[in-house]
């Protein structure tokens, strides 16, 4: 019975709008209690002990930090302003400039929603001055925040790598192939889109070549801090976590040096990082005492028995995996559904005999599916929070390519894994 009681309390819990950690953990104490002869939840503070002071976590308040600083500074504004400058002659070319700057933002900020909302932030108000199809262009801006996870540095990934043990340096550089691939894979369904429909776009914008030339030094920042945290990594110089405190000790550089480094910016910046970072720890803390739960009742090794007999092979079963991350994307929150899965699911990938580091890519690529599908896709929620007007339904005729975006790259990483490895096996 505890297969029908566990999926009833979950559904039960998540349809009350309890709090994602609540549900966990409120579900471990009631498996252990119903369940379990011992006293496992004496195990919860030890648990949550060895999450809290674990040194590759503490990179994750550090990146949420660095995203912050580049906001407040206004280095995100000048970078897209450049992008666009030199983007504006393609059909759609606003759109552009916002799946290009958020790959470039993703390479510093590590988060998803973050890269969203920065870029609803700064970008909305031109597409209303240039008349863009607000649904598409909209969409643009959901689709490429996905990137702020694919692109490193990742929050995600760090995640991924502390769940499983895998190495977050190969993680990172695992990510970039993908990641431009993805984004080049947006940038022409735009392209594509605003060809065939040109009152999509605004018309193309000539930009004389002295401003794109000028404009060049607003790409310095980002590449600077970019350069700042992969090098150190690779270099052999400092750790994921040790990189984005460099990367954090720049931002506060360029911050000042853009005279915007006041008490009320750095309190603001702070307040961000604390409210994003205690949501992430309390998701954490509350997950792995439910792993230890379903560890010490047996359930993974049901779960992982169960799959085994089912005589499918290795790649039918990765396909059943990768149908059933699709699907729980449409409704629990993504970072929820990893920290859920990734102890129960990893183990049988690697049984299987597919590289961890692979699965990983994989992984990130199907929580970004997860991020701009509805009814729980928080990235359209995000943009539409900003946009304030209109209705999210503007968005989601839209959002299908970007979604076969993401589906397409990841047939295109089972048929050639080297996508993603070929980087990793360089370090």
């Amino acid at each position: 019975m505890i297969w029908p009681i566990m999926i009833g309390l979950l559904l039960l819990f998540l349809l009350a709008s309890l709090p994602v950690a609540g549900t966990m953990a409120n579900l471990a104490f009631l498996l252990n209690n119903l369940f379990s002869p011992l006293p496992l939840w004496r195990a919860s503070g030890e648990i949550s002990w060895a999450v809290a002071t674990d040194f590759n976590l503490f990179a994750i308040p550090l990146f949420i930090l660095l995203g912050q600083l580049l906001v407040i500074s206004g280095i995100a504004r000048t970078t897209y302003k450049a992008v666009d400058n030199w983007l504006s002659w393609l059909p759609g070319g606003l759109m552009h400039a916002n799946i290009a700057t958020s790959a470039l933002f993703a390479a510093t900020s590590g988060s998803s929603v973050a890269t969203a909302a920065t870029m609803g932030t700064i970008a909305l108000p031109e597409a209303r001055r240039f008349g863009y199809n607000e649904g598409l262009f909209s969409a643009s801006i959901a689709a490429g925040g996905t990137l702020g996870i694919l692109i490193p540095p990742s929050i995600n990934m760090i995640v991924y790598g502390f769940l499983t043990n895998t190495s977050i340096p190969k993680l990172f550089i695992a990510g970039i192939f993908p990641g431009i691939i993805l984004a080049l894979m947006f940038m022409g369904y735009v392209l594509l889109a605003c060809t065939v429909r040109p009152e999509l776009g605004s018309s193309k914008r000539d930009i004389p070549w002295k401003e794109k030339i000028t404009s060049l030094k607003d790409l310095l920042p980002m590449l600077l801090i970019f350069g700042v945290v992969m090098g150190s990594i690779y270099a052999g110089f400092a750790t994921p976590t040790e990189s984005a405190a460099l990367g954090v000790l720049v931002a506060l550089g360029l911050t000042a040096w853009k005279k915007q480094m006041s008490w009320k910016n750095l309190l603001e910046a702070t307040e961000g990082t604390l409210r994003t970072t205690g949501m992430i720890m309390l998701i954490l803390f509350a997950a792995y005492f439910l792993n230890f739960i379903f560890i010490a009742l047996g359930l993974t090794d049901q779960i992982v028995g169960f799959i085994s007999a089912t005589g499918l092979t290795p790649v039918q079963t990765f396909l059943l995996i990768v149908l059933i991350y699709i699907v729980l994307g449409f409704f629990v929150e993504t970072l929820s559904m990893m920290v859920l899965t990734i102890p129960v699911i990893h183990p049988i990938v690697v049984q299987l005999g597919f590289d961890s580091v692979w699965f990983g890519i994989i992984l990130i690529i199907l929580v970004e599916i997860a991020l701009i599908t509805p009814p729980v896709g928080l990235n359209l929620y995000v943009v539409q929070g900003i946009r304030q007007r209109g209705s999210i339904k503007d968005m989601l005729i839209w959002i299908a390519p970007f979604v076969l975006a993401g589906v397409i790259l990841i047939l295109l990483l089972m048929k050639f894994p080297m996508i993603a490895l070929y980087l990793p096996g360089k370090f």
